[in-house]
């Protein structure tokens, strides 16, 4: 296995530096800096050297004298990940390769239905490439500006369109990946179906760039919805949101293509804190819902259906009131709302957060239960939990009390977060539903999944990358 205090001699960073030449080897502290902080600003690292390969080759001839030196090596796509997955640890004794120039759209095959991007393609510009044939690529995040294709795939990003699109590893037919040794596995493959073995492919897409380097993805695109049709609804309750879920998507089936869940107290946040915002209802509501339906045939067929499914909940006495967008700006205006809900929180103090999924159906109970074990915790703490009800995925976040001293509540975070994840695992959900496990939640991974798969994690790391050069101290 890899010595992590290998010392890193100028002789062998000058060796590295040949083969992505001086332009793109990064050595200035200044210049480092922002490929060593992170978004939470939690796990700050250190690195002599940032590889910028242009090429597969260059990856590849990387990889092989990585191996040849047990130079340990920490992919990066756009940096945007929030669990330190992406970061170098401090010993200055990690490579950060990163791969923001491998940013080709390689092809859009549109009676196949896929896109073949690499790793550094920007996500929104994989959005924009399927818009102009005419086709729909679900994944979207709220960091679809600057987050990368790579980094959605080795983190197996969400995002608001998994209800009915499925999330990144759902949406990915083949990769191209670099191993540890620099053998290149091409499975570009645009193939919905293939049982010829065991689909390894799947070991990469969520692997955290702990088994090797994705440089490459073809993706799955969909017909262009003809008709979005977005309300933001009141309720006043959770568990009155669960019903009017389940009815919109009774009505609604596939077309149902977002369900967001949020109480009052992060809308609250969010008209303060964020410029140009306002609450979209006139009466403030305990909880509500932004959720959207989609057609393929018509906008009146989606307008249709959605002014079916609010009147309906209406009358059955499952919301309080809605605002249906009248436009596409007013549409956008409210998943504005929803996207930067993130931001408005940090204006309120330090906090807590947790990414969590439980079955659908348990939500409702997850939030009861959590917030009582929170407040059990850190009386006075503001239970902020939001996020993809419709899939059961929420970002059950926790800000410190008002008047309270930040570092003092984050002193608590082992604490609240026991609190939290212990209800989850009662509820059979998982600790980590997006975002991945990286560093921050890599020792309770260990202390809490089955034995059994953490060996077999085990076992298929050190099959991968024997030597631990991949993105050490990650995952396992």
């Amino acid at each position: 296995m890899l010595n992590h205090n290998i010392d890193l001699k100028p002789a062998l960073l000058d060796r590295f530096a040949a083969i992505v030449g001086d332009r793109f080897a990064v050595r200035s502290p200044v210049d480092i800096e922002p490929y060593v902080n992170e978004p939470r600003g939690l796990y700050g690292g250190s690195t002599p050297l940032v590889l910028r390969p242009g090429t597969v080759d260059e990856v590849s001839r990387i990889m092989k004298l990585a191996t040849e030196t047990r130079t340990a090596i920490v992919p990066q796509s756009g940096n945007t990940g929030l669990v330190g997955g992406q970061m170098p640890d401090k010993s200055g004794h990690q490579l950060v390769l990163s791969l923001q120039r491998l940013d080709r759209i390689r092809g859009v095959d549109v009676g196949s239905n896929t896109i073949t991007a690499e790793a550094g393609v920007i996500l929104q510009n994989v959005q924009e490439a399927a818009d102009a044939a005419d086709r729909f690529f679900p994944l979207s995040l709220a960091s679809q500006g600057t987050c990368r294709i790579g980094g959605n795939l080795s983190s197996n990003a969400g995002g608001t369109g998994v209800l009915a699109y499925g999330n990144a590893r759902e949406l990915c037919l083949g990769v191209e990946v670099v191993m540890p040794n620099g053998d290149v596995f091409d499975d570009l493959r645009k193939l919905k179906k293939d049982n010829t073995g065991y689909d390894l492919k799947d070991l990469f897409v969520g692997g955290e760039g702990t088994l090797g380097v994705i440089t490459a993805a073809v993706m799955k695109l969909f017909p262009k919805p003809r008709g979005n049709e977005v309300a933001w609804v009141g309720l006043e309750s959770p568990e009155k949101a669960l019903q009017f879920f389940n009815l919109a998507l009774d009505r609604a089936g596939g077309g149902l293509t977002a369900f967001e869940l949020i109480p009052h107290i992060i809308l609250d946040f969010t008209v303060r804190h964020i410029p140009d915002s306002a609450a979209p209802l006139a009466t403030a509501c305990p909880w509500y819902v932004l959720m959207q339906v989609s057609s393929g045939r018509s906008a009146e067929d989606a307008r249709g259906l959605i002014e079916e499914i609010l009147a309906d909940g209406l009358e059955r006495g499952l919301i309080l009131d809605a605002a249906l967008a009248g436009n596409l700006a007013q549409a956008a205006t409210l998943w504005r709302l929803r996207e930067t809900m993130p931001d408005s929180q940090k204006a309120e103090g330090t906090s807590i957060k947790h990414d969590i999924s439980v079955p659908v159906a348990s939500v409702p109970e997850f939030i009861e239960r959590a917030s009582k074990a929170v407040e059990h915790v850190v009386p006075g703490a503001r239970i902020v939990g939001f996020g993809h009800m419709g899939d059961g995925n929420l970002h059950f976040n926790i800000s410190q009390p008002l008047g309270a001293d930040g570092h003092a509540f984050l002193k608590r975070y082992d604490d609240v977060n026991k609190a939290v994840h212990d209800v989850v695992r009662a509820l059979s959900g998982s600790i980590s539903a997006e975002h991945g496990i990286g560093t921050l939640k890599r020792d309770e991974l260990a202390a809490t999944a089955p034995p059994v798969a953490i060996d077999l994690m085990r076992r298929v790391k050190q099959i991968f990358d024997p030597l631990g050069i991949m993105n050490p101290g990650k995952v396992l």
